[in-house]
């Protein structure tokens, strides 16, 4: 992702009792990389001015929409390996869809924890950041869904690799005797220690937990029937944990802006500019990861007939246009914010480019459920 929009929401602007005046001036030199609030130009005379019945309207309509959103976001997993693999004569996996919506969980929880661990790392460089008054963790209840999807994926290799009807179906005994048992187990004893780590005085020590995630994912996603699985296991690991820290470290900056909005909109601020710098080498690192594995999949004279005619190409082709609608989005709000009247205007591209990132993840999931094109 390209550098992060720098954004409050608008509503912080009031007039009256509570005005936030952060100049156009101000809002450039984050992108410029200032890292102090002392070095941005923002001047708070107050909270806003509200009141607690509509507060509440407001956080009904947020509820609203991410349950819709959520619901909308499943619809990508259960119908993505169907329409995919629709006329290409590939035969489906059983399962796939269930699959694929166990993965967009997990990847997700994946990237909630990764983004909070990573942006609480980034605040302590603020100073002045109110570091005692922080959103509320997501880790916690990230972890738990993690762990019941990371069940769920291993049961289907308990049944060997299709959908369980009873727990007689399941050889969870099995799971001890193959690669991918262990590392189903791997993952699951690891989502365990994740919310264990979260709801501990020191959540840092999630980052141990989420390597083991990250690792057991690479490797199992590159069996050693295939060529040069460590190498695939590498780009799928730097793949996974850029993309983590690309997805949750924005939604969890966004989260501390608003949260920050009224009592520390400078160190807010600042902390946007050093999630963007961070972000600009994600992104590099993302593109080259994801092409690199592209060509060992599907070799350079065959990409452009594949992405349309297999199901992991078409697939890979949505994956990639979602990601370069989000590159849009970034430099729509980067736009807004050096040139628009009132640079808080970036908050709802910014906003959006959180939705599609989501879209990003369930699309990923499907990649995972679907055949490779190449068989090794």
């Amino acid at each position: 992702m390209p550098p992060g929009p720098s954004v409050l929401p608008p509503g912080a602007r009031e007039r009256g009792s509570g005005a936030l005046d952060l100049s156009r001036g101000a809002a450039a030199s984050v992108w410029k990389g200032a890292t102090t609030a002392e070095d941005l130009k923002v001047s708070s005379t107050g909270p806003a001015a509200g009141t607690d019945g509509g507060a509440g309207a407001v956080s009904v309509r947020r509820s609203v929409t991410v349950l819709v959103l959520v619901a909308l976001a499943a619809l990508i997993p259960l119908l993505g390996p169907s329409l995919a693999l629709r006329d290409t004569g590939e035969a489906a996996a059983p399962g796939a869809a269930g699959i694929a919506l166990l993965r967009t969980v997990l990847f997700t929880a994946v990237g909630v924890s990764a983004g909070e661990v990573f942006v609480t790392r980034l605040a302590r460089r603020v100073p002045g950041a109110p570091h005692g008054d922080v959103p509320r963790a997501w880790a916690p209840a990230a972890a738990a869904a993690g762990f019941v999807a990371a069940l769920g994926l291993a049961s289907v290799v308990a049944t060997g690799n299709l959908v369980p009807r009873s727990p007689s179906d399941m050889d969870v005994g099995g799971l001890y005797q193959s690669r991918d048992g262990m590392l189903a187990l791997l993952e699951v004893n690891a989502f365990a220690a994740l919310g264990l780590c979260a709801l501990s005085r020191r959540p840092a020590r999630q980052v141990w937990p989420l390597a083991a995630i990250a690792v057991a994912e690479a490797l199992r996603a590159h069996p050693t029937t295939e060529y040069g699985p460590l190498t695939g296991s590498a780009l799928t690991l730097v793949h996974l944990v850029c993309a983590a820290l690309w997805t949750g470290g924005l939604l969890y900056v966004l989260r501390t802006l608003l949260r920050w909005r009224h009592s520390a909109p400078g160190a807010g601020a600042a902390l946007l500019g050093l999630y963007a710098r961070v972000a600009a080498v994600l992104l590099a690192l993302i593109t080259a990861t994801g092409v690199c594995s592209t060509l060992r999949r599907m070799p350079s004279g065959t990409v452009l007939e594949q992405l349309t005619t297999t199901a992991y190409g078409r697939v890979l082709l949505a994956k990639v246009l979602l990601v370069a609608a989000v590159a849009l989005l970034a430099l729509w709000a980067r736009r807004r914010l050096h040139r628009a009247p009132d640079p808080l205007t970036a908050y709802a591209p910014a906003r959006a480019e959180v939705v599609v990132l989501g879209l990003v993840t369930g699309v990923s999931a499907v990649l995972t459920a679907v055949p490779v094109p190449i068989r090794w």
